[in-house]
C-alpha cells in the first residue's frame, strides 16, 4: 500500500491542482480515535475509499459546525499513487422545514365561525336595546294616555316585554359562551402551530480534492480539533488506618472525567486524555516598560482663553477610520496589554515526555454528545502514608486525621476533587492541589472524635498595669488555654496550630508572654504570627498549651484586627 499525506489548512492547494470538473464522491466515515485535552478534543475519522483514475473530490458531509477549520488534516494509504489538492470547509445551513398547512386551514375555519358568532352577538345586542327602548317609551306616556289604556293590555305588554328580554338574554349568553370557546380554541391552535424550523443543527461539509494515477482502493484519515469537549481529574483516596499488627496503607485511584457536547457521539473509539491545554497560548506575554512620573495637575483656563484655544468644528481633525473618538476623562488604553491566562503546572508524561502527561484509556469506549460525564480509571497507587492529627482550635475545636505521602510517580497529580474514604467509610470530598513528581502531599481524612480539643479564654484584660500602662496608652492582655486528651488505646501525635496578631505600625507594640510549652515552629509557612506545637499523647493522656500575649497602642487611636490571607495557604 502506498501512503499519502497532506497537512493543509482550509482552501489551500498542493502542488498538483485538481481539474475543474472533478467528480464528487461522498464518503462514509466514522470516528476512530479521540484525544481529549482539558479544553478541547482532537478527533480522527477513518473512511474507506474506492476512486477512479483522475480527479475526484471526496466529501465528508454533516460534520459538527464548531470544528476549527484551520486544524483540518488529511492523510491515508492506497494501492496507487494519490495526490491531495485543496481541502475546503463550508458551513451547511439546514433546509427550513415549512409549517404544517393543516393548522392554517383549521385557523381559517375557526376565525370564520368566530366572525359569524360576532354577527349574532351584535344582532342580539341591537334587539335587546330596541326592546328596552320600547319599554321606556310606553312608560313615558302622559297620565291621560295611561288612564285611557286598558289594564289588561298593560299586563299583556309587560308580559311581552319580559318574555322578549328573557329570550334575548338567553340567546346572548349562549352566543357569548360560544364566542369564548372559539377564542380559546383559536389561541390553542395559534400556540401549537409549527413555525418554520431548520431541519437539524448547522453542520460543516469538508471537501478533499485528490488525483489518482489509476483506479484504486484505500483508506483516508481526516482529523480536526473541536471545542465543547474536555476532561478533569478526579480521585478516590482509600485509607486503611491500620492497627498494632499492620501499618496504615493508602490506595489512590486516579480517574479522568470526560464529557463532550460536540453534536457527534464518540462511539467505540480509542480514547486518550492529555494534560496539554490547547487554548492557553504558546508564548509568554510581552512585558512593556512602565514609567513613574508626577501627576500632571490640569491648568484651569478662563472661559475666554478656552474659547480661543478650542478649535472650531471646521478645524477639528476628523477621527481616523476605525479609531473611536477620545472621550474627555477616559484613561489611555495600553496597546501592549495582553489577556493574562492562569498558569497551570504541566508535568512529565507516561512516555517520558517532559511537558505533558498522556493517559491511554484501555479498550474502546463510547462518549455521547449530550454532555454526560463519563469517568475512566487511569491508574492506581498503593502508598505507605504517615498519619498525624491536626487541629486549629482558635477556629475549630476538632482534631482531623491527615495522611502525608510523596508523589513518587513520573507524572504530576493535577488539581481536582478527591473522594475521601477512611476504613471503608465515606468521609467527604477533599481537593488536590497540583503536585509535581517528588513533592510531598498532605490529604485530610476527616474528624477524629476520640481526641478531644478544648480551647478557652483564661484572661482578657484591658489597661493592664503591669506593662507601662498610662493615660497615653491602651494595653490589652489575653491568655488562652488549649486542652488535648487522647481517648484512643494507642498513642497519637497532634499538630496544634494557633496564632497571635502582628503589627507593622511602630506605634503598636505586641509582646508574647511566657508560653508553655514553647512552640516547635514560629511564622509557619512564612505566615507571621502563626505557630504550631507537636504534642505526643499516650493512651488516655491529657496535656495543655498556654498562649499569652499583650498589645499596647496610643490611647487616642482605635485598632482593628484584619485577616491577612496568603496565597498557597489553603490545601
Amino acid at each position: 500500500m502506498r501512503s499519502f499525506f497532506c497537512c493543509v489548512s482550509v482552501s489551500c492547494f498542493s502542488v498538483v491542482a485538481a481539474p475543474v470538473f472533478a467528480a464528487d464522491l461522498q464518503v462514509q466515515s466514522k470516528i476512530d480515535a479521540v484525544t481529549v485535552s482539558p479544553d478541547a478534543a482532537q478527533v480522527t475519522r477513518l473512511a474507506d475509499i474506492d476512486v477512479p483514475a483522475g480527479a475526484t473530490t471526496l466529501v465528508f458531509k454533516g460534520l459538527p459546525a464548531m470544528i476549527d477549520p484551520t486544524s483540518l488534516r488529511v492523510s491515508g494509504v492506497s494501492g496507487a499513487k494519490i495526490l491531495i489538492g485543496a481541502v475546503d470547509s463550508r458551513l451547511a445551513i439546514p433546509e427550513v422545514k415549512p409549517a404544517d398547512a393543516s393548522f392554517d386551514v383549521k385557523l381559517k375555519t375557526l376565525r370564520s365561525e368566530r366572525e359569524s358568532v360576532q354577527v349574532t352577538l351584535d344582532a342580539l345586542e341591537t334587539k335587546r336595546a330596541m326592546i328596552a327602548k320600547f319599554a321606556q317609551s310606553d312608560s313615558a306616556k302622559s297620565p291621560a294616555d295611561i288612564n285611557s289604556f286598558d289594564a289588561d293590555k298593560w299586563n299583556e305588554a309587560w308580559d311581552a316585554v319580559g318574555v322578549a328580554m328573557a329570550k334575548v338574554g338567553e340567546d346572548l349568553h349562549n352566543a357569548k359562551v360560544k364566542a369564548r370557546d372559539l377564542d380559546e380554541e383559536i389561541g390553542t391552535v395559534e400556540f401549537n402551530r409549527q413555525k418554520p424550523t431548520q431541519q437539524g443543527e448547522p453542520a460543516r461539509d469538508v471537501s478533499v480534492a485528490i488525483e489518482a494515477d489509476a483506479p484504486t482502493k484505500g483508506q483516508i484519515t481526516l482529523s480536526y480539533r473541536i471545542a465543547s469537549a474536555g476532561w478533569r481529574p478526579v480521585y478516590d483516596a482509600r485509607l486503611d488506618t491500620g492497627d498494632q499488627t499492620k501499618p496504615p496503607a493508602l490506595e489512590l485511584v486516579r480517574r479522568a472525567a470526560v464529557n463532550q457536547s460536540t453534536h457527534e457521539d464518540w462511539t467505540d473509539v480509542a480514547l486518550t486524555v492529555s494534560t496539554v491545554r490547547t487554548n492557553r497560548g504558546t508564548d509568554a506575554p510581552d512585558v512593556q516598560p512602565t514609567k513613574l512620573d508626577f501627576l500632571a495637575v490640569p491648568e484651569v483656563m478662563s472661559d475666554t482663553a478656552a474659547a480661543k484655544a478650542a478649535p472650531s468644528a471646521a478645524q477639528a481633525p476628523a477621527p481616523m477610520p476605525g479609531v473611536p473618538a477620545r472621550v474627555p476623562g477616559a484613561g489611555a488604553v495600553n496597546a501592549g496589554a495582553r489577556v493574562q491566562l492562569p498558569m497551570v503546572e504541566v508535568g512529565s508524561s507516561l512516555d517520558s515526555n517532559a511537558y505533558q502527561a498522556v493517559f491511554h484509556i484501555p479498550g474502546r469506549v463510547t462518549v455521547p454528545a449530550d454532555g454526560t460525564l463519563k469517568s475512566f480509571m487511569t491508574g492506581t497507587l498503593t502508598l505507605s502514608p504517615g498519619l498525624m492529627l491536626v487541629t486549629s482550635p482558635a477556629f475549630d475545636q476538632t482534631a482531623y486525621l491527615q495522611a502525608q505521602f510523596k508523589n513518587d510517580e513520573s507524572v504530576p497529580l493535577l488539581a481536582g476533587p478527591v473522594a475521601i474514604y477512611r476504613d471503608n467509610g465515606f468521609v467527604g470530598t477533599g481537593q488536590f492541589t497540583a503536585t509535581a513528581p517528588g513533592d510531598d502531599v498532605t490529604l485530610g481524612f476527616g474528624a477524629d472524635d476520640r481526641v478531644k480539643i478544648v480551647r478557652i479564654t483564661l484572661k482578657r484584660k484591658e489597661n493592664d498595669a503591669g506593662w507601662s500602662s498610662n493615660a497615653q496608652n491602651k494595653v490589652d492582655s489575653r491568655e488562652f488555654k488549649t486542652t488535648l486528651k487522647n481517648l484512643h488505646e494507642f498513642p497519637v501525635r497532634v499538630l496544634v496550630t494557633d496564632q497571635m496578631p502582628f503589627a507593622e505600625n511602630a506605634a503598636i507594640k505586641i509582646e508574647q508572654v511566657a508560653t508553655t510549652p514553647p512552640p516547635n515552629a514560629k511564622d509557619v509557612n512564612d505566615k507571621r504570627g502563626v505557630m504550631n506545637w507537636q504534642i505526643d499523647l499516650a493512651p488516655g493522656e491529657q496535656k495543655e498549651i498556654h498562649l499569652a500575649y499583650r498589645m499596647k497602642w496610643p490611647a487616642d487611636r482605635d485598632v482593628v484586627f484584619e485577616p491577612v490571607p496568603q496565597a498557597g495557604s489553603v490545601q
